[in-house]
């Protein structure tokens, strides 16, 4: 037997890339899914990419979960911590929802509402001093989709003082996945095809997060819709420091990072190469004519912004290399 997991709420997005993930997985044995509206169902009449995989929704309760050695929270923003609480101390936890990742409790109150549930682990390997730290910990917050993307591009360069961390734009487009699986009018095929629209424009959620983890104090944020069904592409930029070459700042920052890419001199991140794999794409210069640093990052809001970023962190939570179950590669076509 291998380390026993569960998933809740695994009748989503996420949680459909996450049973896909740890049902491949050397070493870890998939013991338990869970799900609301789904329960009772077998996972393939949900999620038909995994047809062969015997196993049925069972209800998300905290008995369902209690004999699993990690626990995976697949949950919408603002239910996980609950569930979180009622498992038994022995249990780890990977939590994919956002409860967990803020330490400012006004920022969760005026970013999402309602009683803060307390910051864990923040779940980001690849930022200075985390491996150790996730590697120690029991509760590991994973991190928001366009938050990786964007932290990844930034982080590195405003640690190395190469930017001035007051003065961020990034706009950022996501593929329709990555708002969820419930269904909304303004998700349909006939409304999102052939059409890219801005939404939440000025207060989304994860700017508290991206400005938590890479050390930026102003920023601006604006997240697209694209007519895509995976993948996210953010474009950051920032006023430069000095005449530090940033793509170099980002090559040293990752060079021993499995998963993240700086492309050679010319090649520019795009949201087919990272599908399906763990990893990101970054590119940078500097523009010609307003002098700002521009970073290009692309991943795929299903891998490195959701279900591989959960099992990289869970491979370190549990001693394993944190690659083990993961591919750095794309699927193309």
């Amino acid at each position: 037997m291998g380390i026993r997991v569960a998933v809740a709420g695994a009748s989503g997005y996420a949680g459909g890339e996450l049973l896909r993930l740890l049902a491949g997985h050397p070493e870890f044995d998939l013991v338990t899914a869970t799900a609301h509206s789904q329960a009772g169902q077998p996972v393939a009449a949900v999620h038909p990419q995994l047809a062969g995989l015997d196993l049925v929704f069972g209800a998300t309760e905290p008995a369902a979960l209690a004999d699993a050695d990690l626990v995976f929270l697949a949950l919408p923003h603002g239910q996980s911590a609950a569930l979180a609480a009622a498992l038994p101390d022995s249990v780890a936890v990977v939590d994919l929802g956002a409860d967990h990742r803020l330490r400012d409790a006004d920022a969760w109150a005026g970013y999402y509402g309602g009683a803060h549930a307390g910051a864990w682990t923040y779940g980001l390997p690849e930022l200075p001093g985390r491996r150790v730290e996730i590697a120690a910990a029991r509760q590991v917050a994973n991190t928001g989709c366009y938050a990786v993307a964007t932290i990844l591009a930034l982080a590195p360069l405003v640690a190395a003082g190469a930017v001035r961390p007051d003065d961020v734009v990034v706009v950022a487009a996501s593929g329709t996945s990555g708002a969820g699986r419930v269904a909304k009018a303004h998700l349909l095929g006939s409304e999102v095809m052939g059409d890219l629209s801005p939404y939440k424009v000025g207060a989304h959620q994860h700017v508290p997060e991206i400005k938590q983890a890479s050390g930026v104090t102003g920023l601006s944020f604006t997240p697209v819709l694209a007519p895509m069904p995976r993948g996210i592409l953010a474009t950051v930029t920032a006023l430069p420091t000095g005449d530090a070459d940033p793509r170099a700042v980002l090559a040293a920052a990752y060079a021993d990072a499995p998963f993240v890419h700086v492309l050679p001199e010319g090649a520019w991140p795009h949201t087919a190469a990272t599908a399906g794999s763990n990893s990101c794409h970054l590119q940078a210069t500097v523009d010609a004519d307003s002098g700002r640093v521009i970073v290009v990052s692309a991943v795929d809001n299903l891998g490195k912004g959701a279900a591989g970023q959960a099992v990289q962190n869970a491979n370190l939570m549990v001693g394993l290399p944190e690659t083990t179950g993961l591919s750095v590669f794309g699927v193309a076509p």
